[in-house]
């Protein structure tokens, strides 16, 4: 694709955190098979703590592709290596488990010619496959909401200067969770705007097993650290949803209620909280089984996750508010 009249052509790099999953094979060959302009150079940034040997991965356009390591430091401390390492005027983020477009690369060199002189990153369009002949689970329906999710960095193309300007990703986040919407209050409180390209990218739902939206209650943390940040109207400015924490410190309190008031002797009172804490547990797995595929595996997960998802997401941001309490919000520098 040559670049329109009177404009040079556009010149990114790609960074691509990982810790070592075999999708990420996947990844670099789909890239490789883009039609468009190449990019500049390719990084890989092995995140893994203790990488017992060397991460293996496949040429693109016939170059090898440069492997950086990160220690286990988490996502944003790996795209963090992977910008310092990148010699480009755009960035170009993907996640290691999603597959371009046979056309991505023509595509977003034409999101990326079209971007004002003020725009900071450009979005590529994901989306996530869901099954044909029955309705996805909650995991699968929960991957399916980054279609709508804004700047995810699944694929996000951001002006190298932009970055620099804000300090790059914030490393207090430790998950591939909220960095990406951090990342983004700042980048446009610093003047820049952000737009949604026409590149297009698949995101496959990974395989998970049962308790894998037990182990997510942790992100919880990082909404603590994001109200900190950026004040509590962070949700809206964001586009995230905004969660039922409210009525899991409802649901928690009632079985708090219900335990202490049983150990006190108030039969009662541990009758009423305990009728509540179940009527709201009931209502939370109902809420995520009742668009499912009704199978048993999924009923029994709901009921038992259902059932533990609330006191821990208090837990984890209750903890995330002690560990970031100190934290100074976001300012812009002028």
């Amino acid at each position: 694709m040559s670049a329109p009249a009177g404009r040079s052509p556009v010149t990114y790099g790609v960074v691509v955190p990982t810790i070592g999953r075999p999708c990420l094979r996947q990844c670099l060959q789909a890239l490789d098979r883009s039609t468009g302009p190449r990019p500049r150079e390719v990084v890989v940034v092995d995140d893994r703590p203790d990488a017992p040997a060397p991460l293996e991965v496949p040429p693109v356009d016939g170059r090898p592709v440069r492997v950086l390591r990160s220690a286990g430091r988490g996502p944003a401390a790996a795209r963090n290596t992977g910008l310092r390492a990148v010699d480009a005027p755009w960035v170009v983020f993907l996640d290691d488990d999603v597959r371009v477009g046979e056309d991505w690369a023509e595509r977003l060199a034409a999101d990326l010619a079209a971007a004002g002189a003020r725009t900071g990153g450009v979005q590529g369009v994901l989306r996530v496959p869901l099954p044909a002949d029955r309705a996805p689970t909650d995991w699968e329906r929960g991957t399916a909401g980054l279609e709508g999710a804004a700047w995810a960095t699944a694929d996000m193309a951001y002006r190298a200067e932009a970055l620099r300007a804000v300090g790059g990703f914030d490393e207090r986040f430790p998950r591939a969770f909220r960095e990406d919407a951090d990342l983004a209050l700042r980048v446009m409180d610093a003047g820049w705007e952000l737009s949604r390209g026409a590149r297009r990218t698949l995101h496959p739902v990974r395989p998970a097993d049962r308790w894998v939206s037990v182990r997510a209650q942790r992100g919880n943390a990082d909404d603590a650290l994001m109200r900190r940040l950026h004040g509590p109207d962070w949700w809206e400015r964001a586009g995230a949803p905004r969660g039922r924490l409210r009525r899991h410190l409802a649901v928690t309190g009632a079985g708090l209620l219900a335990g202490l008031s049983a150990l006190a002797g108030r039969r009662g009172t541990a009758a009423l909280a305990g009728t509540l804490w179940a009527l709201g547990t009931a209502e939370f797995a109902w809420a995520r089984l009742r668009t499912g595929p009704w199978t048993r595996e999924e009923a029994v997960t709901m009921l038992a996750t259902s059932a533990v998802i609330p006191p821990l997401a208090v837990r984890h941001r209750l903890a995330g508010w002690l560990r970031h309490r100190h934290a100074p919000a976001w300012e812009a520098v002028s």
